[in-house]
């Protein structure tokens, strides 16, 4: 084989589409590569490597930061299972989340993790308060919120406004999550997360 052929193959495979699943696409549909974030402090903590199923099976749990090596996507999945309706339902609320990201991509025509991104921005908040005790005194302080802290909150406020929009309701999980992520995306106040961002907000900034 020739050196023109031979660079001609390399140059095929590497045009080649990513293998379904491996480092690039989540629940090998999804393109991560095309997925941005406009808060430059939240950027280097969002992974979204995802390498077929979401369940690491905890491998990251005693690592020093270890969970900024953990894909978002499965944090997530971990935080619906936070209620007792979901406890312990991995597989339910994976296919949940899957099915809302196709439901997403079947209305707007647009990457779903985009939408998924904006999301956890919308419902991170910059401050929030501590106490600080001085003798007998406690007052609330307000401080900024670390990145990587910030999306833990914005994980969990979005997974039980999705898991309550279920609660006394005919909502499926699946219409929970597409309904709280389309309001947090577009920072709707009557979304539960975003409601809770504000509020946090509002309390740190009267406590400065």
């Amino acid at each position: 084989m020739s050196e023109v052929e031979e660079v001609e193959q390399e140059e095929q495979e590497s045009t080649k589409d990513p293998i379904a699943g491996i480092g690039t696409m989540v629940f090998g549909k999804w393109d991560a590569t095309e997925v941005t974030c406009d808060d430059p402090g939240l950027a280097p903590y969002i992974n979204l490597a995802t390498i077929g199923t979401p369940h690491s099976g905890g491998r990251h749990a005693n690592e020093y930061f270890g969970k900024a090596n953990l894909s978002v996507i499965e944090r997530f999945i971990n935080n619906l299972m936070r209620s007792g309706k979901f406890s312990g339902k991995k597989q339910h609320c994976a296919k949940a989340f899957e099915e809302a990201l196709d439901t997403i991509n079947e209305r707007t025509g647009e990457n779903p993790l985009q939408k998924f991104i904006d999301a956890i921005k919308e419902a991170a908040p910059c401050e929030e308060i501590t106490r600080i005790k001085m003798g007998a005194v406690s007052q609330p302080k307000a401080v900024d919120s670390s990145p990587s802290r910030r999306i833990d909150i914005a994980l969990r406020n979005l997974s039980v406004g999705c898991s309550s929009a279920t609660a006394k309701s005919k909502k499926s999980l699946t219409e929970g999550i597409i309904s709280e992520l389309n309001k947090a995306a577009q920072a709707d106040v009557s979304s539960y997360s975003v409601g809770k961002r504000d509020e946090l907000e509002r309390i740190a900034s009267s406590a400065r």
